[in-house]
């Protein structure tokens, strides 16, 4: 559903505006739980002109994320900026994620991260705010997967948190 939904935004936005204008500001998290490796995995679409303006007003600095002479530079930026506006929490506890990189789909930048050594998953709890400081229309849609079992939410800024229990 979310990819669904993600390339119907992408199609809708390329097709209705040029410029890179869109008419919706979304970004798409979703989080499964893989028994068999035991790791919660983690990814995260967002707008990629909306992500590269806000990392370049946050920074200060160049940002191309499509760039391969960027990306190790860029892969910093990236991890720095979703470590601090997607957080996770097991069971009430938060929890580390590792991120392994990212990159382009279609219109978007897909950031990839994942949470080792998880036995068993009864609630996570998900506070996610990205470009919330540059989109006041920003919304979030959250999909988490445990054991096959797919609930899903929408957060509307400044609403940043909610939680799943399996």
């Amino acid at each position: 559903m979310a990819s669904i939904l993600y390339k119907w935004l992408i199609v809708f936005a390329s097709t209705s505006f040029s410029n890179h204008h869109h008419p919706i500001f979304v970004s798409v998290a979703e989080i499964g739980y893989n028994a068999t490796a035991k790791t919660l995995e983690i990814s995260c679409k967002i707008f990629t002109d909306d992500f590269e303006q806000t990392l370049r007003k946050q920074n200060n600095t160049k940002v191309d994320l499509l760039d391969p002479a960027y990306k190790q530079a860029m892969n910093v930026l990236v991890n720095k900026y979703i470590q601090n506006h997607l957080q996770l929490k097991l069971d009430d506890k938060n929890v580390a994620m590792q991120f392994l990189g990212f990159e382009q789909q279609e219109e978007g930048i897909v950031s990839y991260l994942q949470v080792d050594n998880i036995a068993a998953v009864k609630k996570i709890g998900v506070t996610d705010n990205i470009l919330y400081e540059s989109r006041p229309q920003q919304m979030q849609i959250i999909h988490v997967t445990v054991n096959g079992n797919r609930k899903s939410s929408r957060l509307n800024n400044p609403d940043d948190k909610v939680s799943f229990e399996f």
